[in-house]
């Protein structure tokens, strides 16, 4: 039995404009090479270059990569800043909602 090892990555992207783009792919370089070229017209960083890889993890699971990034994606600018900067202990406090009165 041929078993290949696969990795797969969550990594966020710093925009030209201040936000974050957040995805999953199995080669990042490939990946940043593609989004820095400006293949797709169509993509969310195409009309934000120059952009800059912040943050990666890697996953032996494509499915709990999926999972990640989904959750990374509805996180707040702050939530990822603190995640890019391994502010950790941030991060629950920066989960809870705030009300106004």
């Amino acid at each position: 039995m041929n078993t290949k090892y696969h990795i797969y990555f969550v990594y966020i992207l710093k925009c030209s404009d201040g936000t974050y783009y957040t995805g999953i792919t199995n080669d990042v370089d490939r990946r940043l090479r593609e989004h820095e070229s400006g293949e797709d017209k169509k993509s969310y960083t195409y009309s934000r270059r120059p952009i800059k890889l912040v943050f990666y993890a890697d996953f032996s699971n494509v499915e709990y990569a999926i999972e990640k990034e989904k959750q990374i994606k509805k996180w707040s600018k702050r939530k990822k800043e603190a995640l890019i900067n391994d502010d950790f202990e941030l991060l629950p406090n920066l989960a809870k909602k705030k009300f106004n009165k």
